[in-house]
């Protein structure tokens, strides 16, 4: 798997011109990274302003089901394995059959899908493919990159039925400390 594209147009303008009208203001300069960090660990509504686009390529099809079940603030557009447009008997098809999948996010969708998709309860390969669209928003918007951590990092202990243990490790406490710091 890989991701074949990423999108992301810098529109952190209309982010802190949003934020300013939910407090009776009609402007703001263009947002520092601090601020940038502290709207986003705050996740106020402003956020979802921001939208990224991705296409996965030869994600496994049930892979690309783990993600197809995040619905809000994300929309999928995976290649259809229906046998009237494949040519193929769709009850041959593996669920390991590779598939393209293409989304659309906001911001805040990207920060709740990091708490399940990169937990260790998540198969090696979600975290993975997750993880590759991780690393892209790292790259254009390294505050929002920060604020994409395990649900156990997010909330400060797991909240998993049957826990991995991380979060009893040092490796956890530094990861949290990391999170919490202001320090990108």
């Amino acid at each position: 798997m890989k991701l074949q594209w990423f999108k992301h147009t810098d529109n952190w303008q209309d982010v802190k011109n949003a934020t300013m009208n939910t407090i009776g203001k009609t402007t703001g300069k263009y947002p520092d990274e601090d601020w940038k960090l502290r709207l986003l660990r705050s996740e106020h509504s402003p956020i979802r302003k921001l939208e990224f686009s991705w296409r996965w390529e030869d994600l496994p099809y049930w892979v690309s089901v783990h993600f197809v079940r995040h619905k809000i603030g994300i929309e999928h557009f995976v290649k259809t394995q229906r046998s009237d447009r494949t040519g193929i008997d769709r009850s041959e098809l593996s669920q390991s059959a590779l598939v393209n999948h293409e989304c659309t996010a906001n911001a805040q969708a990207l920060i709740t899908i990091s708490r399940k998709r990169l937990c260790a309860a998540a198969s090696a390969q979600t975290r993975q493919a997750w993880q590759l669209v991780k690393d892209e928003v790292h790259k254009c918007e390294p505050a929002l990159a920060h604020c994409m951590v395990r649900e156990c990092v997010y909330r400060g202990f797991c909240p998993e039925m049957f826990p991995c243990g991380y979060a009893d490790t040092a490796a956890f406490q530094s990861e949290r400390a990391a999170y919490c710091s202001d320090k990108i």
